[in-house]
């Protein structure tokens, strides 16, 4: 492969990152995804391609769907809420990163998360990467009305958990610290008071570390959990804590008491929280290495 076919995949890397995060919601697996259509880059023949982005987007998509299929038994079995791996990002976050964590939420991730890979892949390549249906069906080996109606499918389903808005890393901020100090110490009239009647918690420990192992949904039941979690807790501050923005949305990575990593942050709308995310299984935080203090291992 010569130097300016290697710069023309370079040129594309942060956008097939993008791709293939949105489609997977894992950071490793996207990236695993990136470096296998970069192999399939190295052997094709670069004067027979008139699109590289349209190539590259259609091996990218190619390869995510093969995973998504061969993940749904996985997603099925899996111990407690799926959450995808956080993007993390604080003041010293490579840009390309911020940018692509601004952009994904986690309410629109969840909502993927409920299409099937056909649904899901169509959706994205044309409805976010702005492929048109032609494009699409040759990625998919689909008709092209099959994927209109893929699409559509898909579209209807999703609209619910697009973000109303962008959260930027000042907003809300002071309803976030808030709710973490609620939190930490069980503060049951402080929660009360931040969250919305209907409000979500969604816990990811995977099996892996104790965790919520449903979706929990109202204040009292929200409210429970933390109280509860605060009594058993030797300590009301975490060992060490990092306030950061996840997914465009205001949260916190901490070290708990088990010296392992954990990911919370908060979806904000009107002044009430309405969704609570934490993520504890470490499986989903090792890619965060690069955040903690020095020389910390998250296995």
């Amino acid at each position: 492969m010569t130097d300016e076919s290697t710069q023309q995949f370079e040129q594309w890397r942060r956008y097939l990152t993008g791709v293939a995060y949105r489609m997977l919601g894992s950071v490793s697996e996207a990236e695993d995804v990136v470096q296998d259509a970069y192999l399939r880059w190295h052997n094709t023949d670069h004067g027979a391609v008139e699109d590289a982005w349209a190539y590259l987007t259609t091996v990218a998509s190619r390869l995510c769907l093969d995973r998504l299929r061969s993940a749904r038994h996985q997603r099925e079995t899996y111990v407690g809420p799926w959450l995808p791996e956080p993007l993390v990002e604080s003041p010293d976050t490579p840009m390309e990163v911020e940018a692509l964590a601004s952009d994904v939420s986690f309410a629109l991730m969840l909502a993927l998360e409920r299409l099937s890979p056909l649904e899901r892949v169509a959706f994205l390549l044309h409805d976010v990467f702005g492929l048109d249906f032609g494009q699409v069906a040759a990625s998919l080996d689909r008709s092209e009305a099959t994927c209109r109606q893929l699409a559509s499918r898909a579209r209807k389903r999703v609209q619910a958990g697009r973000p109303r808005y962008r959260v930027t890393p000042d907003e809300h901020g002071e309803v976030a610290d808030r709710f973490f100090m609620a939190a930490r110490t069980g503060d049951v009239g402080a929660l009360q008071a931040l969250l919305s009647e209907g409000a979500t918690l969604h816990a990811d420990g995977g099996g892996k570390r104790i965790a919520a192992l449903r979706l929990l949904e109202g204040v009292d039941r929200i409210c429970r959990l933390f109280s509860a979690v605060a009594r058993r807790a030797e300590s009301v501050d975490p060992p060490w804590v990092k306030r950061v923005n996840v997914n465009g949305l205001p949260g916190w990575l901490t070290i708990e008491e088990d010296g392992l990593p954990q990911v919370t942050m908060v979806d904000i709308d009107g002044g009430y929280i309405q969704a609570v995310y934490i993520i504890r299984n470490p499986d989903k935080l090792g890619h965060l290495v690069d955040h903690l203090p020095s020389g910390h291992r998250i296995h």
